[in-house]
């Protein structure tokens, strides 16, 4: 079966980097568009990235652009999202998906989450 897990989440001062990694299995990876997704709490969850399969082109959400870098090893199923610069606003868990047909719309295969928490 499918499995995206993520790790590398953690406790950050405001304006450091985190590097978050999503390890997939169980999927052709390279046939797969790879996004990222955060949930602050009492938030809905939101798009922050996304990398495509076809080209890797790459998308991101307007507050993380400049800061944050997705991409991918396909030799190694994983993506990664670099994250610099970090603010308190970027507390959340975040969250990887795949899905085989649209980077922006709805993702079949999602992980179980990492706390990503930064301190001002």
């Amino acid at each position: 079966q499918v499995k995206l897990v993520e790790s590398g989440g953690g406790l950050v001062q405001a304006g450091g980097s985190l590097r978050l990694s999503c390890a997939a299995s169980g999927l052709t990876f390279s046939r797969y568009h790879m996004g990222w997704f955060r949930q602050a709490p009492g938030k809905e969850r939101e798009f922050v990235s996304a990398i495509k399969w076809s080209d890797s082109s790459t998308y991101y959400r307007d507050s993380v652009k400049g800061r944050f870098t997705i991409s991918r090893h396909n030799a190694k199923n994983t993506v990664y999202l670099q994250m610099n610069g970090l603010k308190p606003e970027d507390t959340a868990v975040y969250y990887c998906a795949a899905d085989a047909r649209n980077w922006d719309g709805k993702y079949d295969y999602w992980g179980q989450g990492t706390q990503v928490t930064v301190s001002s």
